[in-house]
C-alpha cells in the first residue's frame, strides 16, 4: 500500500537513485521529470494520483545507447515503487511505464517539435507555446552528464528582441479590448462585461508573468503561477475583484487599479522610456482606461531585429491560440509558423 501522498517529484527522484541509477552505473546519461504534465511544473496534489500517476523519468543517452539503456532498463523495473504501480495508464491508456529514454534531439522533437540542439531560431521562439518550453526547463533533473543542462540554459528565457517584441504584443491585446468593460454594459449586457473583465484580467495575469521573465503554464495552472509572483502591490487582489464584480462600475474600478500597478511594474523593469502609469478617459466615451497601446508602442521601440519589427502584433502561438490539442502538439502547431510569412 502506499504511504500516503508523496510529490511526484520526489517519487521520480527516489526511482532514478533507487532503480536507474544502478541499472545504469557507469553510461553516461541525463535524467529528470520532465514534459508533460502538472507533476513537472511542481502544482501536483493528492488528488493528481487519481489515474496516471506513479514514477516517471526521461533518461537522455547518446544514440548508440538508446536501444540497449531502453531493454537493460526495462529488465530491471519493479512492478511497484513506494507503493505504486510502474506500469500505470489512464482512460484508453494502457498500462505501460513511463521511463522514456531518447537522445536529446529526439526529445526536442518531442517536446517542441523540432531539434533545438543548435539553437531556437526567432521563428522557433514564437511558433512553441509557453507550455512547452516549461516542459523543458521547469522539472528537476536527477542526473546530468551536461547535456541537459545546455539545453535547459539555452531555453531558460526569450532572447531580449523576441521579449520586448511579446511585451508590445500582450499590451496590445489589453489595449484592444480595454474599453469594452463599460460599452458592453451600456447596452445591458452585462454577461458580455463580464466576461470581457476576466479576459482582460487573463491577459494582465499573462502580462505579469511576461514582465516577471515567467513561462505561462496551461490554463489549469495560469492562476497558480501568478500567484506565485510576488504581489506586493496587491494587483492579485484587483483581479481578483474584478473577475467577481456585480457591476460595470465595480469591474472598471478594480481594473484601472490593475492596469495602473502593471503600468508601474513596467516602468520598474527599465527597458524603455517612461510611460505615464495613470488612467484616463476613453477619448470622448464614459469608459477609463489605461490607453495600453501606448505601452506597446514603447515597447516595439526596444526591438532591435527589423524582420520582428515588420510583423503584425499578432504574437507569439499562444497570444493568439488557447486550443489545447494545438498547444500541446508540435507536428500541429508548427503548421501555423505561415502566420509570420510577410
Amino acid at each position: 500500500m502506499a504511504r500516503g501522498f508523496v510529490s511526484a517529484r520526489t517519487l521520480s527522484a527516489g526511482f532514478h537513485d533507487d532503480v536507474v541509477r544502478r541499472v545504469l552505473g557507469g553510461i553516461p546519461y541525463a535524467a529528470g521529470l520532465l514534459g508533460w504534465g502538472s507533476d513537472v511544473l511542481g502544482y501536483d496534489t493528492e488528488r493528481s494520483t487519481d489515474h496516471g500517476w506513479g514514477p516517471r523519468l526521461h533518461v537522455l543517452v547518446d544514440e548508440d545507447q538508446v536501444s540497449d539503456v531502453t531493454k537493460l532498463i526495462e529488465a530491471h523495473l519493479p512492478t511497484q515503487y513506494e507503493g505504486y504501480d510502474v506500469r500505470f495508464g489512464w482512460d484508453t491508456q494502457e498500462p505501460v511505464h513511463h521511463i522514456t529514454v531518447k537522445t536529446v534531439g529526439g526529445w526536442l522533437e518531442d517536446q517542441v517539435g523540432r531539434d533545438v540542439s543548435d539553437g531556437m531560431s526567432t521563428e522557433d521562439w514564437l511558433i512553441t507555446p509557453q507550455q512547452q518550453l516549461l516542459g523543458v526547463v521547469a522539472g528537476p533533473v536527477y542526473a546530468d552528464d551536461g547535456r541537459l543542462a545546455k539545453i535547459r540554459d539555452a531555453l531558460a528565457w526569450y532572447p531580449d528582441d523576441v521579449w520586448h517584441w511579446l511585451l508590445a504584443c500582450q499590451w496590445k491585446r489589453i489595449a484592444e479590448e480595454e474599453s469594452f468593460v463599460q460599452r458592453t454594459s451600456e447596452v445591458g449586457d452585462e454577461l458580455g462585461s463580464r466576461i470581457v473583465a476576466a479576459r482582460l484580467a487573463r491577459d494582465l495575469i499573462r502580462l505579469a508573468l511576461l514582465m516577471a521573465r515567467t513561462y505561462a503554464p496551461y490554463t489549469k495552472w495560469l492562476g497558480t503561477a501568478f500567484a506565485r509572483l510576488p504581489h506586493h502591490d496587491g494587483l492579485h487582489n484587483d483581479l481578483s475583484d474584478a473577475t467577481s464584480a456585480q457591476t460595470h462600475e465595480q469591474r472598471e474600478k478594480a481594473l484601472t487599479a490593475a492596469y495602473e500597478k502593471v503600468a508601474r511594474r513596467h516602468n520598474e523593469l527599465g527597458i524603455t522610456e517612461y510611460v505615464d502609469p495613470a488612467p484616463r478617459q476613453y477619448h470622448d466615451r464614459p469608459a477609463m482606461v489605461l490607453q495600453a497601446g501606448r505601452f506597446a508602442e514603447a515597447c516595439l521601440t526596444k526591438v532591435g531585429d527589423p524582420w520582428l519589427r515588420g510583423l503584425e502584433l499578432v504574437g507569439s502561438i499562444d497570444q493568439f491560440a488557447d486550443n489545447t490539442d494545438l498547444l500541446g502538439d508540435g507536428t500541429v502547431y508548427r503548421r501555423l509558423t505561415a502566420i509570420y510569412e510577410k
